[in-house]
């Protein structure tokens, strides 16, 4: 997803706790920049700043950041000779999701579920076994070549 013009990010929203890939291809790649470093943090006061090197590609620097608690998550980039692009100082902004409780799934009788499911795969065990057995052993009975043991 192109949030920004040479900014991309592998999810189409950015929520919270959630790691988040972020390719750039900005004027400090155009520029051809041997190191280019992510420089972030969370919230209006830029809480929990960091600053990560990106991994230089053909398609841009990459990185990986997880996205700590904040409503937003604040950025720029700088290079190895300290030169910035930080959108013209306004800084890169964009909002964090909060991951909605609603939306998380509570199997209330989660205990009993897995008992179904085992009888359920025991059955499909028998079956395919009686059916090896049958296509085994018919044709060999068939044609008199099936031996039996004989125990003394």
């Amino acid at each position: 997803m192109e949030l920004v013009k040479n900014i991309f990010f592998n999810t189409d929203k950015l929520v919270e706790n959630t790691t988040v890939k972020i390719s750039y291809t900005g004027n400090l790649f155009q520029d051809n920049s041997e190191e280019v470093y992510l420089h972030y943090g969370f919230g209006l006061n830029w809480d929990n700043v960091n600053e990560i090197k990106m991994e230089k590609t053909e398609l841009g620097f990459q990185t990986e950041v997880n996205l700590l608690e904040g409503e937003t998550f604040n950025f720029c980039f700088r290079n190895e000779k300290n030169q910035w692009d930080n959108n013209d100082g306004s800084n890169y902004i964009f909002p964090i999701e909060k991951i909605e409780l609603s939306l998380v799934a509570v199997d209330e009788n989660s205990v009993a579920t897995p008992r179904k499911l085992r009888k359920s795969y025991i059955w499909s065990k028998k079956i395919r076994l009686a059916v090896y057995k049958i296509i085994t052993y018919i044709p060999k009975l068939i044609s008199g070549n099936y031996k039996r043991k004989i125990s003394e």
